[in-house]
């Protein structure tokens, strides 16, 4: 996880996922009671950042004091290297289109 690592911080892009760890609290930053709402489902930094309408640059400090904090979980995207081959896909649904 990027918060008990401090290498992995600066490995935090726009494809970076977050999860919430728990619900918003009372009391919250209405900011940040929305991005735990918003991270209940993976979703990316370039997601948060277009729906808070906010700049990745502010937004990554953000992100990072909520995964510090332990409001957040960041994940590692999925490597490319284990999607399927978008190739064999097409082929396969071209197959079952001529069924």
């Amino acid at each position: 996880m990027v918060g008990e690592n401090p290498e992995a911080q600066n490995r935090l892009d726009l494809v970076t996922l977050f999860v919430a760890k728990h619900e918003p609290q009372r009391g919250m930053a209405p900011e940040l009671a929305a991005i735990l709402r918003m991270c209940e489902q993976p979703l990316s930094m370039a997601e948060i950042s277009a729906h808070m309408r906010l700049p990745t640059s502010v937004l990554t400090l953000v992100l990072l004091d909520m995964v510090r904090t332990n409001h957040l979980e960041a994940r590692a995207p999925i490597p490319a290297a284990s999607l399927p081959d978008i190739d064999l896909l097409k082929a396969v649904m071209h197959g079952l289109q001529r069924l």
